[in-house]
């Protein structure tokens, strides 16, 4: 992890992606997406693996399903 990579919530995600929160999570739990987890069990994403996926065109993620 770099030194300064800002960690991101499932919602910050979700909206970079144009997706529910939910199906972030859902990447997470697959492991399509690595995530950390906080003292208080929540999920947070470094910004950097983020950005990453996008510029590669989101090639390692599944398509979101309907409702999602």
């Amino acid at each position: 992890m770099e030194v300064r990579d800002r960690l991101l919530t499932p919602g910050e995600v979700a909206a970079l992606f144009r997706v529910d929160p939910k199906t972030v999570t859902r990447w997470a739990a697959a492991g399509r997406i690595s995530s950390i987890r906080t003292p208080g069990g929540h999920r947070r994403f470094r910004e950097s693996e983020v950005r990453a996926l996008l510029s590669a065109g989101e090639s390692g993620l599944p398509e979101p399903r309907d409702g999602d």
